[in-house]
Order: C-alpha cells, then sequence, then structure tokens
C-alpha cells in the first residue's frame, strides 16, 4: 500500500495544474460556472490518464486490494481539499461544500467519487483485458 500512498501525490500537482488552467484559459473563455464543469470533467480524464499508468505499472493484486487503495486516495483527497479550502484559501465550510451540489450544476463531487472508483474499476479492466 506504501507505493499507493506515494503514487496519490502527484494527483496534487495535477489537480493544480488543472487549476491553473481553468484560471488562465477557461474563466476567460467561458465564465466561472462553465469554466468550472469544464475543469472538473478534464480532471477526472486527466486522472483517468494518472491512474491507469500507475496501476499498469503497478498492478493491484485483489479487489479488496483496490477498494482500500479507492479509500485511502478518497480519504487524502478530502483531507487535502478541504485543508486547502479552509485554511490556505479561508473558505468556509458553507462555500466548500456548495461545490458538491449536483443539483446546482457543480460537478466536484465527481471528482472523489472517481478517486474512490478508479483502482477498482482499472483493477477489473486489467484483469479482464
Amino acid at each position: 500500500m506504501g507505493r499507493y500512498l506515494i503514487a496519490w501525490f502527484p494527483m496534487i500537482l495535477i489537480a493544480v495544474a488543472n487549476g491553473a488552467l481553468r484560471e488562465a484559459w477557461l474563466v476567460p473563455r467561458l465564465g466561472e460556472h462553465p469554466a468550472g464543469q469544464v475543469s472538473t470533467l478534464l480532471l477526472i480524464a486527466l486522472f483517468a490518464l494518472y491512474i491507469a499508468f500507475v496501476t499498469r505499472a503497478w498492478p493491484i493484486a485483489t479487489a479488496g486490494q483496490a477498494l482500500a487503495i479507492g479509500a485511502l486516495w478518497l480519504v487524502l483527497t478530502l483531507a487535502f481539499e478541504f485543508m486547502l479550502g479552509r485554511f490556505v484559501s479561508g473558505l468556509s465550510w458553507r462555500e466548500m461544500l456548495a461545490e458538491y451540489n449536483l443539483a446546482a450544476g457543480r460537478l466536484w463531487s465527481l471528482v472523489p467519487i472517481w478517486v474512490a472508483a478508479a483502482p477498482y474499476l482499472f483493477y477489473r479492466l486489467w484483469r479482464t483485458g
């Protein structure tokens, strides 16, 4: 599990690069809300490429291990997101939780769902492929 813990850290860099792209290129062209939606979907795609690479390089042994990796990555992702939002960006809990409102067109909740599910999905894909 240690290598999968280490493998989570580059996802921070991917997310930061995605956020920089959103602010520099997407927001001026699309506006804040649509840029956030596009950026969220792009981040999921970038994570898919990265997680595919990681799980190909370090094959997951069992379904249980895949679920454990997903749970680990989910906890790390949420902890990082809320710590950064609260203590670095100074966002309120209400502001941060608003990003999870799918009914308002906020797609961000799909990112932690993907981070949690992807190890298992790639485990299944590589087993059958």
